[in-house]
């Protein structure tokens, strides 16, 4: 055991010192060489179709110009101009704004509220219940979505049976098809929310919280003055992954309510430059509300980033 511990030792040292006579500026770029071929495949998947997203915006592109009857003439912002005065552009943004917001702040609450739940049930039910979570994850949306509009079917769905509501229709009204689709949204996002959390409450000293609840904290004070502080960086992620998740938004709305819901009720951005894009074949539109769409997460991403380094800084 000696030997193997003086073995260890040496080889640390040699370690350390070739990485003490490596130049500072190759040690600052070894983890870019590294990365580089990844990087490379990135960026020609997203840099490119960015650009042409952001260069066919620019034009006047519809479906004269794809079957080469005219040519493509130059808009600059004409066509962000279009799109800003349309009124119904900003109804559908605020509509998706606030649908994006009601299914983070859902989807945290069910998350953080299962995973505080895993470390109180006994191993046989945690089991099950990570498999059924870990299920509804792995569900593709297109399938889930179909899943739910059958649940509550107004003929044959066993919804409406239990609760006695006889062939009442959720996805006629706007406010009952967002709610719908909200509750299939929160089942397939809530497993990340709710394995991230339960592992960052694993991961936190059982004497903290017997500490606390000695000296008579509720359950909810514990969440709320022990776990939540200690769980901050692990929130921050999840926050700003569901809310770039939920905010583009596309199977579920467009399978459950039709394309957008009756006359556009239920649209939201994603579904709404679709229909701008393939629909009425206006693609520059569409592409317009692409780049809107794209500035809107990379303003979000930055904020993440941010947060993420400042939360680096202070543990």
């Amino acid at each position: 055991m000696a030997a193997h511990g003086t073995v260890e030792k040496a080889a640390g040292r040699v370690a350390r010192a070739t990485a003490a006579t490596r130049p500072p500026r190759t040690r600052e770029w070894t983890p870019w060489i590294y990365l580089a071929p990844a990087l490379v495949v990135l960026g020609g998947l997203l840099l490119y179709p960015i650009y042409q997203l952001g260069l066919i915006s620019l034009f006047e592109y519809t479906q004269v110009q794809v079957s080469g009857g005219e040519p493509a003439t130059f808009q600059g912002v004409g066509n962000y101009s279009e799109l800003f005065g349309d009124r119904e552009f900003w109804r559908v943004l605020l509509a998706t704004v606030v649908f994006a917001a009601a299914c983070v702040v859902s989807t945290l609450a069910v998350g953080c509220a299962l995973a505080v739940l895993l470390t109180r049930v006994r191993a046989l039910p945690r089991l099950a219940l990570m498999l059924a979570a870990l299920g509804a994850w792995a569900t593709p949306a297109i399938t889930g979505s179909t899943v739910w509009l059958l649940l509550f079917d107004p003929d044959f769905g066993p919804v409406n049976r239990v609760l006695g509501l006889g062939d009442h229709s959720w996805t006629y009204g706007r406010h009952s098809a967002f709610f719908l689709v909200l509750l299939e949204v929160v089942w397939c996002s809530f497993p990340f929310v709710m394995v991230t959390v339960y592992a960052g409450i694993r991961s936190i000293p059982s004497e903290v919280l017997e500490a606390a609840s000695l000296d008579g904290a509720s359950q909810w004070r514990i969440w709320r003055s022990v776990l939540a502080p200690m769980l901050r960086p692990i929130l921050v992620v999840v926050t700003i992954q569901s809310i770039i998740w939920d905010f583009k938004v596309f199977t579920q709305i467009y399978v459950m309510t039709g394309g957008g819901g009756i006359a556009g009720q239920n649209l939201v951005l994603n579904v709404y430059a679709y229909q701008k894009a393939f629909a009425s074949s206006q693609y520059s539109l569409g592409s317009a509300i692409g780049v809107v769409m794209l500035v809107i997460l990379l303003a979000v991403t930055l904020v993440y980033l941010r947060l993420l380094r400042g939360q680096g800084e202070e543990l």
